[in-house]
């Protein structure tokens, strides 16, 4: 991590925050400009880069140990729907003069925390002050064996379609989080309440099931914008049509509590992302396998479709397809 004008003060901050992070070989203890990763014999090397944004991607007052360790798992969710094991990433810091030493000290331990826990160290990086908002990106490096990652466009006429855990709570934490009010409106009970922010600040991506997808999956992707959006995305890029029924679309208790209260939030649990999970196409004769995997390893999955032949996904809610006035989240 080099770039600042004030050397020495950034040499302080980065041995004593960042350093201890940096526990792969290669990172030479970040005492370099660049880090070096050897894949193991046969295997490929899958990167993937993501970022946040304060007041865009989280809200300036979140907890900094949550906003590190959500920008590490959106990047390990990317990992997971490839089938990939993480092995490190790099991250480039961008933090406004209003920031202090306590902060930083809470963002580092949430970034601990996961990299421990995911086998993801930190490889290296770049820190710099900003006159604009916290800005954090991350660029996360897997590995698989050779010539086995799962895309996106390689979906299958046949197919049947899986999606992990639950669908559109982090979409409804998020409104949650700018009006309170609604809790009471949607007639949550405080531990509902907790479940949605929860997944608005922290989440789960489902590393444990990435082999488990590359071994049975036909094409997959993780979902960040929106289910409707990103599956549209796999079905428009393999060249496959499919049809998902709405009503198998797995929910939480919460979100299923602020749909009987207010049923035409299904569109914002539908396209309003945030969740990461993953959506994965596969044989019929593979459900079974994947299942039990899914067991094994403490991740729900649903089936809740079909790919076809054609072009184009379609909702379909009791026969009725639905139609969605904006299908994802976009910056542009």
């Amino acid at each position: 991590m080099a770039g600042s004008e004030e050397t020495s003060a950034e040499e302080r901050l980065i041995a004593r925050y960042f350093r201890p992070l940096a526990t792969s070989p290669g990172a030479f203890g970040l005492s370099d400009d660049a880090a070096v990763v050897t894949p193991p014999p046969g295997c490929d090397l899958v990167l993937t880069t993501d970022g946040v944004i304060a007041g865009v991607h989280f809200f300036p007052d979140d907890p900094p140990e949550y906003i590190s360790r959500k920008v590490l798992r959106m990047n390990l969710s990317d990992l997971a729907a490839k089938g990939a094991k993480p092995i490190g990433y790099l991250m480039s810091v961008a933090l406004p003069a209003a920031i202090d030493e306590a902060w930083i000290g809470a963002f580092v331990a949430g970034l601990g925390e996961d990299a421990e826990h995911y086998g993801c160290p930190l490889l290296g990086g770049d820190t710099d002050r900003t006159p604009g908002p916290i800005s954090v990106s991350i660029a996360a490096f897997g590995t698989l064996p050779h010539g086995e990652m799962v895309r996106r466009s390689t979906a299958r006429a046949g197919d049947s379609v899986v999606v992990t855990g639950t669908i559109g709570d982090a979409a409804l934490g998020v409104m949650l989080r700018r009006d309170h009010d609604l809790a009471a409106h949607w007639r949550l009970p405080d531990a509902l309440t907790a479940q949605l922010t929860q997944r608005y600040l922290l989440p789960q991506p489902r590393n444990a099931l990435a082999e488990a997808v590359r071994r049975h999956a036909s094409a997959a992707m993780d979902i960040s914008d929106g289910f409707v959006g990103d599956f549209s995305k796999l079905c428009r890029v393999s060249g496959v049509a499919a049809e998902i029924d709405v009503r198998r679309v797995p929910l939480s208790d919460a979100a299923r509590t602020v749909l009987i209260a207010e049923p035409a939030r299904l569109e914002t649990v539908l396209t309003g992302g945030d969740d990461y999970e993953i959506v994965l196409t596969l044989g019929p004769d593979k459900v079974d396998a994947l299942r039990t995997a899914a067991s094994e390893a403490g991740v729900a999955v649903t089936e809740i479709g079909r790919v076809t032949a054609g072009q184009g996904a379609r909702f379909v809610d009791g026969g009725k397809m639905l139609t969605f006035d904006r299908p994802s989240f976009s910056h542009f």
